[in-house]
């Protein structure tokens, strides 16, 4: 490609300790060194994108910077020959949208070891509806099963279910005949998580107890925890005996305070979930699943759809918890 080819893209700048962000254009030679050059056609908007976006260091280190931690589109050059012209592929996780720029471009640059060839069943479309999201959901119902947690122990619980995570794990859950239930401070999300398939509504404040007793009363075989802190410590002392919780998010709290009890009494495992640096095998082997066996037949329904000119407002929203489900940024033209 003409390393002088110029691209819109979202541009998280900084001064003075300031970030502010704009639609403006980069080229080709911009973008860092790597094996494959993909033009994307559809994004989708994480936490961590809007993280990125105002300034968190923990996230990206240096500014100005393009976030954009999922990408899905068709290689326009590739230096590998597992890779060939108008393949089409996805990138989600690794360092894509941290400090190597983004899928909020329209061009990006990558490694071959960071691509996965789109699995049959989905459209580009469809990848970046699951995006991060949908892996790590995924990946929590992989462990849940390789933990021996099937539909017939009884109920598995989904905290943070309006989120991206939450509400594709109660999508697919419900979708492989899981009894779920969802966690939700968002009280008027309950007809939208009754459709996705969630069997009962908890409210938050429901796990939200000063009750201190090292175990509390067993009520659910398992669970996907998006939201740490003191909720997860209370899912972990309510499940049942030999019951898996999957962790993947700390947004109540990165602390965990309770006792060893759920684990040497009841054998509870606590399983972390990190999609980011998961390894390709076990990548290839959900995205395989969530694009067959487990694709829920509402996943259209739990998406927005929207362009670059407006992931500034949609970012404000996602920081403000004004969000319920997925979205995916579209830049076709």
């Amino acid at each position: 490609m003409d390393s002088r080819q110029t691209f819109r893209a979202l541009i998280v700048e900084e001064k003075n300790g300031r970030y502010t962000r704009k639609i403006g254009m980069k080229s080709i030679s911009d973008l860092p060194p790597g094996d494959v050059i993909i033009k994307v056609r559809y994004s989708s908007l994480n936490y961590k994108d809007a993280l990125s976006a105002i300034g968190n260091k923990g996230i990206t280190r240096n500014y100005p910077h393009t976030p954009g931690i999922d990408a899905a589109g068709t290689i326009v050059e590739s230096k590998v020959p597992q890779f060939t012209l108008n393949q089409q592929v996805l990138v989600t996780g690794f360092d894509l949208g941290m400090n190597t720029p983004g899928g909020f471009g329209e061009y990006i640059r990558v490694p071959a070891d960071w691509i996965v060839p789109l699995p049959k069943g989905l459209t580009l479309e469809q990848a970046m509806m699951f995006g991060t999201a949908g892996l790590t959901a995924g990946m929590g119902v992989f462990k849940l099963q390789q933990g021996g947690v099937l539909p017939s122990n009884g109920p598995v619980l989904v905290t943070g279910a309006t989120g991206g995570v939450g509400s594709l794990s109660v999508a697919i859950l419900a979708h492989l005949g899981y009894e779920t239930i969802a966690v939700s401070g968002k009280p008027d999300a309950a007809d939208w998580l009754d459709k996705l398939g969630a069997a009962r509504i908890l409210a938050r404040k429901a796990l939200a107890t000063d009750n201190l007793k090292p175990l509390l009363p067993k009520q659910w075989a398992g669970a996907i925890d998006t939201v740490g802190g003191p909720i997860l410590a209370t899912v972990l002392r309510s499940t049942n005996r030999h019951g898996i919780v999957a962790c993947c998010g700390n947004v109540a709290s990165p602390k965990l305070e309770l006792t060893v009890y759920p684990f040497i009494l009841r054998g509870i495992s606590l399983m972390g979930i990190d999609s980011a640096t998961s390894p390709m095998e076990l990548r290839l082997k959900v995205w395989e699943n969530l694009a067959g066996p487990w694709k829920p037949g509402r996943l259209s329904e739990m998406v927005q759809k929207i362009d670059l000119d407006q992931l500034n407002s949609t970012i404000e929203l996602m920081l403000n918890s004004k969000h319920k489900g997925r979205f995916v940024v579209s830049l076709e033209q």
